[in-house]
């Protein structure tokens, strides 16, 4: 157990204060951000409409709820919601549109989603355990992070 606490300490600097530090200040950054509008389900349902409406010419509440695994009333919240964001143009019973900002808020995703994927393939991580990665790390990834992860996969393609 001692031996382990040195390994953290020398890890992340002098011990429980700096890491609670950097802890706070990732959060802080998150609920802070002012680019930041949209939660992570927010993204998730817009990269759903935006390949739904890619694959089908179109994307419904009963497409989305299926997509996603989600009940009927969940997805007409959130759509009313995205509507409101002026991310979408929702009409009951009639279908999804997304506005040029949902379409770019989806396009970022699907990038993020790609890029970490990429990376994670290559660093020998199997593709269906690259995409889940990618899945859950694509909400959070800083637009600093994202330009060094683009830079650094080009560089290694060289």
């Amino acid at each position: 157990m001692y031996c382990h606490k040195f390994v953290l300490k020398s890890q992340y600097g002098t011990g429980n204060d700096n890491r609670l530090r950097v802890i706070r200040d990732a959060h802080n950054s998150k609920r802070d951000a002012a680019e930041e509008q949209h939660t992570d389900r927010m993204e998730d349902y817009l990269e759903v409409i935006y390949e739904l409406i890619n694959q089908k010419g179109y994307a419904t509440a009963v497409d989305i709820s299926e997509s996603l695994n989600v009940s009927s009333p969940s997805v007409t919240k959130m759509l009313q919601r995205l509507d409101e964001s002026k991310y979408l143009r929702y009409e009951r019973y009639r279908g999804v549109n997304l506005t040029s900002e949902g379409i770019a808020v989806a396009l970022n995703i699907r990038e993020k989603h790609h890029l970490l994927a990429e990376f994670f393939e290559m660093i020998g991580v199997d593709r269906s355990i690259a995409n889940l990665d990618a899945e859950g790390i694509e909400h959070h990834l800083h637009p600093k992070t994202l330009k060094k992860l683009q830079q650094f996969i080009k560089t290694f393609k060289k």
